[in-house]
């Protein structure tokens, strides 16, 4: 574990563990959670002899809350800091949620003699909002109704979350897990309300139709049909059209926080795709 300034003197938590002339994993959370999201991933790997690395978002987790900075530029600029740090080269960037537009963005911009591969789990890329330009989006009346309860009860509201769409347990048949509700509550309120309410207009309202159309290295977009958070039209079917070495791969059923209900299917796919 250790501390990263970014160019503005923020410090970046971040976790580093494995062999350090192996090859490098990096993560990249979704919001508002930390980099312990990655649990199941990062000992997965280390395992298969990956050297693995997640931080945490600046006003997330355990690195400084501030107040500014909220946005997918300096999300990938802090990314790029710990990278940096570290000298990380060849490295396969994956990002999850809000994290696959900090990755997208980093990669487009910063991944140059660093980047091997990328995956996009459950994305935000392309864009998110309803816009002129991308009519079928969501209204911004959804992401309003984040900011509400963010800003009106959040401890509720996050448990709300967790317990209904994002892992799919508000669906017939599908068994809440207590433990897992309650770890995406603690990595929530782990973080600042400020960065996490200004977190929304970062991932509802950032068009990375660029980036995406920048990346020149091999991209694993990942998706599952029955996500309730970030909707697979809106994203995964459109991001694969902009990618210069894009593979898409539509998992049947499973939810927005699939990376913990389904982490075996998930991981096994991953490792083939770095494989190849």
């Amino acid at each position: 574990m250790g501390i990263v300034l970014a160019s503005d003197g923020t410090e970046i938590f971040y976790k580093d563990w494995g062999p350090k002339d192996a090859q490098p994993i990096c993560f990249h959370h979704g919001w508002p959670l930390s980099a312990d999201d990655w649990d199941a991933q990062m000992l997965f790997f280390l395992d298969k002899g990956f050297r693995v690395i997640a931080h945490d978002r600046r006003g997330h987790g355990r690195s400084a809350q501030v107040s500014s900075g909220h946005d997918i530029d300096t999300y990938a600029r802090d990314a790029a800091a710990v990278v940096e740090s570290l000298d990380l080269r060849n490295a396969v960037h994956i990002g999850h949620s809000t994290g696959g537009g900090e990755a997208a963005r980093y990669v487009a911009r910063y991944g140059d003699g660093r980047v091997s591969k990328a995956v996009l789990m459950s994305a935000i890329t392309p864009l998110m909002v309803r816009t002129s330009s991308n009519p079928d989006g969501l209204p911004i009346e959804v992401f309003d109704g984040f900011r509400a309860g963010v800003a009106g009860n959040r401890s509720q509201y996050y448990l709300e979350i967790a317990s209904g769409p994002f892992y799919g347990f508000n669906r017939d048949g599908v068994e809440p897990v207590e433990g897992v509700i309650l770890n995406w509550w603690r990595q929530s309120m782990m973080g600042a309300a400020n960065a996490q309410y200004l977190g929304i207009k970062a991932f509802s309202e950032t068009d990375q139709t660029e980036d995406l159309e920048a990346i020149t290295v091999p991209v694993f977009v990942m998706h599952g049909d029955d996500d309730q958070v970030v909707p697979i039209a809106d994203s995964a079917e459109k991001a694969i059209k902009l990618l210069r070495q894009g593979e898409l791969k539509i998992y049947e059923g499973f939810p927005h926080g699939m990376l913990t209900t389904h982490s075996d299917a998930i991981n096994a796919d991953i490792l083939d795709f770095i494989l190849k």
